[in-house]
Parts: C-alpha cells; structure tokens; sequence
C-alpha cells in the first residue's frame, strides 16, 4: 500500500484500507488513524 499512497496523493478518492484487515503488517508500514492514512516511516524503504 506504500507505493500506492504515493501514486495516489492526487486523487480525490483512494481506498487504501486493505491492511487493516490483515493479522500482521510489515514493520514500518502505512499508520492508519481513524480515516486518515499517514505515511510510512523512512525505515520501511530501507
């Protein structure tokens, strides 16, 4: 989802929510925060 939320900082409406339905995401991911989205930390892209 990283790479899309930079693809998708345009867009009027992104559906960026798929992680949250997963058990465990990668260390480092995409933090979510009611409906927003927030970047990933730096340490994600290695």
């Amino acid at each position: 989802m990283a790479p899309a939320m930079l693809l998708a900082q345009t867009a009027r409406f992104v559906d960026l929510d798929g992680p949250l339905l997963l058990t465990k995401d990668r260390d480092y991911g995409l933090h979510y925060e009611g409906s927003l989205v927030h970047p990933p930390s730096p340490a994600l892209w290695g």
